[in-house]
């Protein structure tokens, strides 16, 4: 097992996410943890509903490979062209 340096720190909202989930966007299921940030695979628009938010939001023309930076409850399926996404917690 690997020694883990940073064992006794505090988890931030600015530290690195220390585990990961595959998105699989869901028009009426919210996601299993909510997300310190999104990873992009293949870029498009993502429709998500924020933590803090009543009403769903379209984030146009994602770029492949990019890590957003906010907390989603929610990755919908309708309006989601975005693909290969993954949860930072």
């Amino acid at each position: 097992m690997p020694t883990d340096p940073f064992a006794t720190t505090a988890n931030s909202l600015t530290s690195p996410a220390a585990s990961c989930f595959a998105i699989t966007p869901d028009d009426s299921s919210e996601l299993q943890s909510v997300t310190k940030a999104l990873y992009v695979g293949t870029g498009g628009d993502l429709v998500i509903r924020p933590l803090e938010g009543d009403q769903d939001i379209v984030l146009r023309n994602t770029v492949s490979g990019s890590i957003i930076d906010i907390r989603v409850k929610a990755v919908r399926a309708t309006g989601t062209s975005a693909q290969d996404l993954v949860g930072l917690i």
